[in-house]
């Protein structure tokens, strides 16, 4: 062993006698026991790693690469040098002493073709919403900076563009909000939202008890998040405020009843209530289109699933009732009258502007005698509510509400372009369009406002008042 030695201490990366030396019978015999020969293993491993050092003091083909790109680099304009694309500092190569990776391979314009990693990826896909995240909430604590009006353009243009920051259900916390703020509602306290729910049963209660249990019965998240109580509650309670308001028009006094003469168990407080009920000359009930009426109703067949969205987005009963009431008395009255002519006038509107976005899928619709009134009734009225998924109907109902409730008109033509061949290579376009497929909110919302300038002015006009 002591030769052993003295070949270890002159040169420890050199001269590392073989396992099979054949003129040293000695040593062959003391390294036949274990402890020899884990000895040896650890020698080999020390010669294999030392080849390696001594290797890499040559230049490795990395650091060749990186010095030819450096080179390469100093011929060009001063323009490129300021792209943030120069070599690494030459301290940087020579401090490099690890074998070659993956990752050290120097590829042309690295900045621009490099794949961006996932998280990367999420981060520039988030950093815009969470910025209008942190700006709408200083708006809501704060109020507007400057003029209200600039600054409810900003608040549309980031609808359009950037849309709400909202979860994979749909949810967002400020949602409810930016709707109030777009329809313009104004505030309204609990107090007086839990009033009308003590006043029992509307003179349309019936007629609502027979439409809530269908209210998007199929959809998971909506029946999850939101009762069949809280609709009933939250119609009852509009339909006992389109009442009032159709009380204060009429030139006799309302009369006070008993609860008991009107209502329904579910809904009547312990306590005697006052009820207002119409007088005998006006309508005390509900003024469906069946009724042929047309003056203003207290509640029509489909106001139901309206109501559904401000439900799921709100976040108290109080809120909804605010934001629906204003939607269907500001900008969509003519959709809850007795005879729904603002939902005729829609569907009506729905074939005409086929015609000018789309005209060979218009023609091939009216030759199978596909009207818009067969298949795109439900989405006028319901504001394509009624087309899941909910999260969607959301989003849409954003741009909806920032830019004007008319252009659903708009957005069902958007629809049915996107199912363009399939419907012109069905030869039954019929049983396509009995159930239109999943919205698409953002495909919806480009098509839309690309289509808008095939509209002429005069057309345009009339989606704008259709509703009123």
């Amino acid at each position: 062993m002591l030769p052993f030695k003295e070949n270890m201490t002159n040169s420890p990366l050199k001269n590392i006698p073989s396992l099979s030396h054949p003129g040293n019978a000695s040593a062959d015999h003391q390294l036949r026991s274990p402890k020899s020969n884990r000895g040896l293993r650890k020698l080999q491993s020390a010669h294999q790693l030392s080849t390696h050092y001594a290797a890499s003091n040559a230049p490795s083909l990395i650091s060749r690469q990186r010095l030819q790109q450096q080179q390469q680099q100093r011929t060009v304009s001063a323009s490129q040098n300021n792209s943030g694309l120069q070599g690494p500092s030459s301290s940087a190569i020579s401090s490099h002493h690890r074998t070659r990776s993956n990752s050290d391979a120097v590829l042309p314009n690295v900045t621009a073709n490099a794949p961006i990693s996932k998280r990367n990826a999420a981060a520039k896909k988030t950093a815009v919403p969470q910025l209008l995240q942190d700006d709408l909430e200083t708006v809501f604590r704060q109020g507007p900076k400057g003029d209200v009006r600039t600054s409810l353009r900003h608040l549309r243009y980031h609808v359009l563009t950037d849309g709400l920051p909202a979860d994979g259900d749909g949810m967002s916390q400020m949602r409810i909000y930016i709707w109030l703020i777009l329809l313009n509602a104004p505030p309204l306290s609990t107090d007086a939202y839990l009033e009308l729910i003590r006043r029992g049963a509307s003179p349309a209660y019936s007629k609502i008890r027979n439409d809530t249990f269908r209210t998007l019965a199929t959809n998971p998240l909506f029946k999850r998040r939101v009762s069949e109580a809280s609709i009933i509650r939250l119609l009852n309670a509009v339909a006992w405020k389109l009442h009032d308001t159709k009380l204060e028009s009429l030139p006799d006094p309302a009369r006070i009843v008993s609860a008991n003469e009107l209502g329904s168990p579910e809904l009547q407080h312990a306590s005697p209530v006052i009820k207002q009920v119409p007088a005998p000359t006006s309508l005390s009930t509900t003024e469906g289109s069946e009724a042929g009426g047309t003056s203003d109703g207290i509640y029509v067949q489909g106001m139901n699933v309206l109501c559904a969205p401000f439900l799921y987005a709100a976040r108290s009963e109080a809120e909804a009732f605010v934001a629906f009431h204003r939607f269907i008395t500001r900008e969509c009255p003519g959709y809850i009258r007795g005879a729904m002519d603002g939902v005729h006038k829609g569907v009506a509107l729905v074939d005409r502007c086929l015609s000018m976005i789309d005209p060979k899928l218009s023609a091939y619709l009216e030759s199978k005698n596909m009207e818009a009134k067969v298949y795109a009734f439900p989405s006028v009225l319901t504001m394509c509510a009624c087309t899941p998924p909910l999260p969607e109907v959301l989003q849409l109902w954003d741009f909806l509400f920032a830019y004007g409730a008319h252009l659903n008109i708009v957005c069902i033509c958007a629809q049915l372009v996107i199912m363009r061949e399939t419907l012109l290579t069905s030869p039954s376009p019929t049983k396509v369009l009995r159930s239109l497929p999943p919205l698409q909110a953002k495909q919806i919302i480009t098509l839309t406002v690309s289509n808008l300038r095939r509209i002429p002015d005069d057309v345009y006009e009339e989606l704008l008042y259709h509703a009123r």
